[in-house]
Formats: structure tokens, C-alpha cells, sequence
């Protein structure tokens, strides 16, 4: 049997149109909507901790990456400075190597550039690893340099509250020069290269391909054509993401943001439209397992924030897709609300596949599970980001600090499930889902990550934990 993985960056699930629409209006998703029609479709998906590189050292080693190690942190040659934002361990074993000690042909197609950083290493295992050059801060290109005028552009004023979206905008937009049709930008690139994978190592007994895209991931740059089925205006141009208060960006500005997010989404469902097509046309749908998930969402004005962050946690950067289309097309159309986690995607995989795990992992298999109806091996799931974390439960959605600081409680139920915090209200239902958080990370917080929580901001309302009986 043979296995694809496909991650979407940043595709949030309301931007699925399989799974619902987001507040200001329907995506067009016709190629997931379809393949979502085909598959099990999980309605309670999470990574196991966030953002970008620790989402997939869970994903393609089945181990917890939170609660990070001091170790692991700002890699030589990268300047990003996040808690788990490091190589894979090599004392971790990947999901790569694993099918690849196995019989398995294996192979990665990512333009995800912190996946490539110096001193990373998350292509170990794979047979052919390509990386599609020019996104975000990928140094592929060192100019031509953006006037002014141009700076101007791609940035409002009002976006240059903080000196990294002038650095990410203009690296990005260097690395645009010669883009001159669709099939230039990376998401077409990313899927055109997969396709051909497929084509090159038709010869293989079995198969394991990692497809990476990262289009979705701010600044949204596509074709104008894209971003005019959702904002036909003319006007000003955003594509940076301001990780602030969106209260006082003038309408034109938040609108222009989600068409130009939308956009990307569209672009990037009709290109893994070809990768399907492809899989169609070489016969391989009977005889592999394709997998769908995205490794987080991103924030534009929900809850008047625009950005991605940790504390407060939300369903819209939090909830993931999660579909696996099987051999056939069995089970199709079959939905589960069993909670399953990144890490679980890997110890699926590998249960699928009939192999051993190298070393013990974290992840649990999950999908007899779903498609018994059966409630599944876990009744929570843990999600770290930084120094914050939060449990969510079928009653509950806990988000603190991990000094214990900073808490807030919701409760999973009402047409506004995450409106009001109720943490006052139930002090030993936080002390017990924060012993949950601190009993999934091996009973104790790091201290260099518990000197990290005061850095950032309370929430109006929250609370502290209340004292164990």
C-alpha cells in the first residue's frame, strides 16, 4: 500500500467549505470538498504544539515536541527565537526512515523554508527530498532592492507597527521577480513537482510521500485574479499580518486581507486538484492512502486580533482538517469526532503500513476507531505554544500560562462557546485540566519556560489556579 501526506500551511478548517465557511463569507474549496467526499473526515483535529516547526517535529517523528527543550531552541542560521523552533532530535527517530527501513520509496516536496533552514534537518529518511524555492524568508533572492515606493505599496502604514513585516515583505516580494503566471508561484510548483514524483517512481513497490505547501502562510501574495473572486474593490494592497488589535484597521484593509488569505486558499485547492488528478489518471486511488491536514489557522479580525499566537488559544488557529481518503474510497463520506492529535497521524500511518516503530512514540493509532464509531483512545487532547497551554475536552477549552498565571475556561457549549471566560466560576475544574496539561508533558513545566509566561499579556478576566486540595 502506498501512503501520501499532504499539509496545507496555515489552511484554516472554516475555509474548507467541506467543514463550514468563516464569518465574513463561503471559500471556494471544490477539489477538498470533493476529496472530503471520499474520505473519513475528522471534526476534532489538533496539532500537538504550535507553530510551524513544532507542529511537524510531532507530525513526522510521532513524539511530543512540547514542553520543548532549551536545547532545541534558535537554530545557527535562523533567526526565529520560538520555544521548540528547532531541528528534529537525532535521537528521534523519523517517520521517513522508518517506512524507508521498511521497503519503502520515499519522498518530500516542500516549499516550507524553515523546513530547509540552516542547521535543520527535517528531509532525514527521505529518498528524494525537493525543496521549491522563493517563499517568505527564503534567501533566494538578494534583489533587485525595493524602493521605497514599492515598500510602500505591499505595506500600508498602518502595518508597520513592528520591524518583521517590513523584513518578511520585502524578502518575499524580492523573491517574486520573474513570477509572470500562475504556474510560477509556489503552491502550482509545490503540486506539478508531487505530481511528477509520482510519474518518476511509478516503479516502486510501495511508497511514502510528504507533500509540504505554503502558500496559505502569510504574506499572501497570488495572482489578482484570485483575490478578485472574493474583493472586487480596487484600492490599496495587504498581504502582511499585523499580530495586533484589528479595531482600528480601516475596513478596506481587514477585507483586502481576507481575499488576498482566500485567494491563496483557492489557488493552492485548485493545484491539489491536479495532484489528484494525477493519482487518478496513473491509477493509483485503489492502492493508496492519502492523507489532508493543515498544521494551524491564522486569526483575520476574529476576536479583533489579526495573527496566530498561543495565549489566548482559539478554535480558528487551533482546529485543523483532518481527512484520509482510503484504498477505494472506503468509508467515504464517514465523519468522526473521536480527538486526534498530530503524532496520531504518524502512529496511524505506520499501523497502516504494518510497521514497528524504531522507538516508542507518543502518537496513538485512531482510525478503526473512527470508522468502528468508537470514541477513541483519548478524551482530551494538549496543545503547547511557547509558554502557554491548552486543553480542550468535549465540555471544556482551558488556556493558562504555564506558570499558572493568565487562566481562562470555556465552556464547549451555546451558539458563542468561547465568548465569556468562566474560569472564577470553576476553580477546581482549571487546577484539574492544568494537572492534565502538566501530567502530558511528564509532570513538570521547564523552568526556563516558566521564567518565559510573564512576557506575555493577561487576558481581561482571567485568573489564577486555584490551590490543591
Amino acid at each position: 500500500m502506498n501512503i501520501v501526506l499532504v499539509v496545507l500551511e496555515s489552511l484554516r478548517k472554516d475555509c474548507v467549505n467541506a467543514y463550514g465557511q468563516p464569518p465574513w463569507g463561503k471559500v471556494h474549496t471544490p477539489h477538498l470538498d470533493a476529496f472530503a467526499r471520499e474520505s473519513v473526515m475528522f471534526t476534532r483535529a489538533y496539532p500537538e504544539s504550535l507553530p510551524t516547526l513544532p507542529a511537524r517535529r510531532a507530525l513526522y517523528t510521532g513524539r511530543r515536541a512540547y514542553s520543548f527543550s532549551k536545547d532545541d531552541d534558535r537554530q545557527a542560521g535562523d533567526s526565529v527565537d520560538i520555544p521548540g523552533w528547532g531541528a528534529i532530535p537525532e535521537d528521534q527517530g523519523t517517520l521517513a526512515e522508518m517506512l524507508k527501513a521498511a521497503g519503502y520509496r520515499t519522498g518530500l516536496i516542500s516549499d516550507v523554508y524553515p523546513m530547509f533552514a540552516p542547521s535543520s534537518n527535517h528531509w532525514r529518511g527521505f529518498d528524494q527530498w525537493s525543496f521549491v524555492r522563493g517563499q517568505q524568508c527564503d534567501p533566494y533572492r538578494s534583489g533587485p532592492r525595493l524602493s521605497q515606493e514599492q515598500l510602500d505599496y505591499w505595506l500600508p502604514a498602518e502595518m508597520r507597527g513592528h520591524p518583521l513585516p517590513m523584513e518578511v515583505i520585502e524578502r518575499s516580494i524580492m523573491n517574486m521577480h520573474g513570477r509572470t503566471k500562475e504556474e510560477d508561484y509556489c503552491a502550482p510548483r509545490v503540486m506539478r513537482e508531487a505530481a511528477c514524483w509520482l510519474e518518476q517512481n511509478i516503479d516502486a513497490e510501495k511508497f511514502f510521500l510528504t507533500v509540504e505547501s505554503f502558500d496559505m502562510h502569510e504574506p499572501w501574495l497570488v495572482p489578482e485574479h484570485y483575490r478578485r473572486m472574493y474583493s472586487d474593490r480596487d484600492g490599496r494592497e495587504q498581504v502582511a499580518s499585523s499580530y495586533a488589535d484589528t479595531t482600528k484597521l480601516p475596513p478596506e484593509l481587514l477585507d483586502r486581507t481576507r481575499a488576498n488569505y482566500c485567494g491563496a486558499v483557492t489557488m493552492s485547492d485548485r493545484w491539489f486538484g491536479h495532484l489528484m488528478e494525477q493519482m487518478r489518471v496513473m491509477r493509483l486511488l485503489d492502492t493508496t492512502v492519502v492523507i489532508v491536514t493543515g498544521d494551524h489557522g491564522h486569526s483575520i479580525g476574529d476576536d479583533q486580533f489579526m495573527g496566530k499566537r498561543g495565549y489566548p488559544s482559539r478554535p480558528v488557529v487551533f482546529d485543523v482538517p483532518l481527512m484520509i481518503r482510503l484504498p477505494k474510497g472506503r468509508h467515504a463520506g464517514k465523519k468522526a469526532d473521536l480527538f486526534v492529535q498530530h503524532h496520531d497521524i504518524t502512529a496511524e500511518v505506520l499501523r497502516a503500513a504494518r510497521v514497528r516503530p524504531s522507538s516508542a512514540i507518543d502518537g496513538m493509532p485512531f482510525l478503526n476507531d473512527a470508522v468502528a464509531g468508537r470514541a477513541g483512545r483519548r478524551d482530551h487532547v494538549t496543545v503547547g505554544w511557547g509558554s502557554a497551554a491548552t486543553v480542550i475536552n468535549k465540555r471544556w477549552w482551558f488556556n493558562a500560562k504555564v506558570d499558572g498565571k493568565g487562566v481562562v475556561l470555556h465552556e464547549m457549549k451555546g451558539g458563542r462557546p468561547l465568548a465569556k471566560n468562566v474560569a472564577h466560576k470553576h476553580p477546581h475544574v482549571t487546577r484539574k485540566l492544568f494537572d492534565i496539561a502538566l501530567a502530558d508533558v511528564g509532570g513538570v513545566f521547564p523552568q526556563w519556560l516558566v521564567e518565559l509566561a510573564p512576557d506575555d499579556p493577561d487576558v481581561p478576566g482571567s485568573t489564577e489556579l486555584a490551590a490543591r486540595k
